[in-house]
């Protein structure tokens, strides 16, 4: 598997070390009319899907690359690559995202998300957790100030089956965290590369030397230990409290038929393994589509490598037909095996890149740097209205153009869609309210 890094710096490896443990909205008028509509539902909105799929592009994906080429624009704006027409007439895609160009039928394309946090740290809470940051972050940051959907899903649909509510593969985005939630809702992550040919959760499977038998007697004596009173109380910040929900977690792990069989991607026909693409992000989307089967409400598939100052169009001729593939598959298998209706899908990264191409001192592989001005969403499942493009660009990819959108819009869609109340107040430990979304306005073209 690679190991894909950002521009400062920061790997997979780095991650690993966490992930254990607005601007212009819809307007008045559009946020008064959806609040009347699902008034006229009943209280707070309808749940349709019961399952998130997050697939997370680390870095900040290209979007004239990926779903918004412009084509007429001078070519230092339209880079390399040719387009290729979609499934919705009028609609164009990059040349090399060709299978999910043919099935836009089957989900959404939002391509007028803007904000104002051009860098790494900041974009990546803001478009994870609905929440801008509320101090200057840099770009290397791992920043909390609210906490991620995922985190928020597994508190609102998480249910006592042995399995965590969250899930990230194949680790934590920086922002993915539970922030004042607790560590009961932070991401349970699979490190492992199910691409290989020996796949094996290492907390999903007792250790070969220790026998049934003899990890219960221990697990046991630990809970006799932890009925002792303490010298701190879960109040007071008692650190033990956090590791206990970990515990607990690998405890049910081992101790489920329903993780056991989730995780054995073995029991695959090798035609839908080969359909996905035989590698680590193919098996993770495959591995994802068999965790909602198992009833967990949310995954993160971390996909990293995304920000490409240089070698652009080098690195993207090799790894968007794989990349095209793999997501188009997961919908298709969703959909083919009546799951798309109850599973949402997005995919997404904290920014766009820049209209105009660029060179890094040094170097001459030409490539786009940090821009949050626009970018493009993938969106399908959970009632999303197949074949619909929200809003646009200009014809260079400047900036969002018509029906701009921000972060809190795109998160309280993500709520609304799973039955969550974006209006909801939760609470710290220490009684301060924090709404969860402080614009609750769902996109409405997609709800």
């Amino acid at each position: 598997m690679s190991s894909y890094q950002n521009c400062e710096g920061i790997t997979r490896r780095d991650c690993l070390q966490f992930g254990v443990g607005a601007l212009l909205g819809t307007g008045l008028v559009d946020s008064l009319r959806v609040r009347g509509e699902a008034g006229k539902q009943g209280a707070g909105p309808r749940a349709k899907a019961t399952s998130c799929i997050l697939i997370w592009m680390d870095g900040g994906p290209t979007h004239f690359e990926t779903f918004d080429p412009k084509p007429d624009a001078p070519a230092e704006y339209r880079g390399e690559f040719t387009h290729t027409s979609t499934a919705v007439p009028g609609v164009l895609y990059s040349e090399h995202m060709v299978k999910l160009a043919a099935s836009l039928g089957d989900y959404a394309m939002i391509r007028s998300i803007r904000h104002d946090q051009g860098n790494h740290g900041a974009g990546n809470h803001y478009m994870m957790t609905g929440s801008p940051p509320r101090i200057p972050v840099g770009c290397g940051a791992f920043v909390s100030f609210h906490p991620s959907m995922g985190s928020v899903v597994a508190k609102e649909l998480g249910r006592d089956n042995g399995l965590p509510a969250y899930f990230s593969m194949p680790q934590m985005s920086r922002s993915g965290g539970p922030n004042f939630l607790g560590a009961r809702y932070a991401p349970f992550v699979v490190g492992d590369d199910p691409n290989r040919e020996r796949f094996r959760v290492r907390d999903v499977a007792l250790p070969r030397e220790l026998s049934e038998a003899r990890f219960s007697s221990r697990t046991d004596l630990r809970g006799r230990i932890d009925r002792m009173v303490r010298l701190n109380d879960e109040a007071a910040g008692d650190p033990a409290m956090a590791f206990d929900e970990y515990f607990r977690q690998g405890y049910d792990l081992v101790t489920s038929p329903d993780a056991q069989k989730a995780f054995d991607i073995s029991q695959e026909s090798v035609e839908i393994r080969d359909r996905y693409g035989r590698n680590g992000f193919g098996q993770r989307c495959l591995l994802a589509r068999r965790l909602v089967e198992a009833g967990v409400p949310f995954i993160t598939v971390y996909d990293g490598g995304w920000d490409h100052h240089s070698n652009l169009f080098g690195t993207l001729r090799k790894r968007l037909p794989e990349w095209d593939n793999s997501v188009a598959t997961l919908i298709q298998d969703l959909k083919e095996r009546g799951l798309l209706d109850s599973t949402l899908v997005v995919a997404l990264g904290e920014f766009g890149r820049t209209p105009t191409i660029s060179t890094l001192s040094g170097q001459n592989a030409p490539g786009r740097d940090h821009w949050a001005n626009a970018m493009s969403v993938l969106m399908a499942g959970g009632g999303t209205p197949g074949g619909t493009v929200v809003g646009s660009t200009d014809r260079k990819g400047h900036s969002a153009l018509e029906n701009v959108l921000s972060p809190e819009n795109f998160v309280s869609t993500v709520y609304w869609k799973l039955g969550i109340d974006p209006d909801k107040v939760l609470y710290t430990p220490q009684g301060r309210p924090a709404h969860l979304v402080s614009n609750p306005t769902p996109i409405r073209e997609l709800i």
